[in-house]
């Protein structure tokens, strides 16, 4: 009988961090119930009990609201090895190795290095510091980094890259804080490998979920009905990317994402998105955790962001 291999997840995971962990993690058991917390709203003011501490050791080569940062965010299990050749490429298009990276805990607490640079779009590296944190913690991170980001560096929108389950909570935030005024909103996004509706064999069985003609899916998890609920709430200005992949077996999937849970935004983001682009990534390219570094898809995402336009000269 087929099933979720979490184990094998991990590892896939995990390859790209080297041999030896960040010493500053925290251990598995306390990441886990940090998880917890965050997960469960009512338990959150046990992580806000000491407050935001910030360590700014950057460098703020300028801020202005004309500004339209570009932030990676990382999904389950990730860090900044998941973003980090996305970010490296981005850097190499814009002729500057300069970059902000943010490093947050669930219990506030938040690390700024690097640099936050002069130019209309900065680079910004989100790590989760508590990396088993699944949708709604992904979600709680989001909620108290992106307006302290927002408030510091003075910018009113940002263009996202999320890979993985960054990618349903990047859309999730964008509604749920639509109408915040002190909250940065969204001028693109690209999204990588996202579980829209669903994990296989957590909620998505391959190929036993369908999309109808209009795109609608047979049946939604609660995630997925929160933003078809909420879809009005997404500005219609946003520019969208979303990458998928098929590693074209008998799962129709990225081996941990089914093609119907990753199509599955599309009904709720394309039919108002002023821009609403999809790519499927074909083979064994299009593993799970191996499109945010391979070069065509980085390729694909420099060009909606604009980067490669930089590098011309255009």
């Amino acid at each position: 009988m087929l099933f979720f291999n979490s184990k094998k997840y991990a590892e896939e995971t995990e390859k790209k961090r080297g041999k030896n962990p960040d010493p500053r993690d925290h251990s598995l058991a306390m990441m886990f119930f940090l998880g917890i917390l965050a997960t469960f709203p009512p338990f959150r003011i046990f992580l806000k009990l000491r407050g935001k501490r910030v360590s700014d050791l950057a460098e703020n080569q300028a801020s202005g609201s004309d500004q339209v940062p570009i932030i990676y965010v990382h999904g389950f299990r990730g860090g900044d090895y998941t973003t980090r050749m996305m970010v490296e490429d981005a850097l190499k298009q814009k002729g500057d190795a300069r970059f902000l990276k943010v490093e947050a805990d669930l219990t506030g607490r938040i690390k700024l290095t690097g640099c936050y640079t002069g130019d209309k779009q900065p680079i910004i590296q989100l790590t989760f510091k508590d990396r088993i944190a699944g949708y709604q913690a992904i979600n709680y991170y989001l909620s108290f980094i992106l307006p302290f980001l927002s408030k510091k560096y003075v910018f009113t929108r940002y263009s996202a890259v999320a890979h993985s389950l960054g990618s349903p909570c990047v859309v999730a935030t964008e509604m749920r804080y639509a109408k915040r005024k002190n909250f940065p909103h969204l001028a693109s996004c690209a999204l990588i490998a996202g579980p829209f509706n669903g994990v296989m064999y957590l909620g998505d069985i391959p190929n036993v979920n369908r999309l109808t003609e209009s795109g609608r899916p047979s049946m939604m998890t609660p995630h997925y009905s929160y933003m078809l609920r909420h879809r009005r709430d997404f500005s219609p200005s946003i520019r969208v990317l979303n990458i998928y992949g098929n590693v074209l077996d008998t799962t129709n999937s990225d081996r941990f994402i089914s093609v119907v849970s990753a199509k599955s935004i599309r009904y709720i983001l394309a039919p108002d998105a002023v821009y609403y682009q999809e790519v499927e990534v074909l083979g064994d390219n299009a593993e799970h955790s191996q499109m945010h570094d391979e070069p065509f898809v980085i390729g694909i995402l420099n060009r909606f962001l604009g980067l490669d336009k930089i590098k011309k000269g255009l």
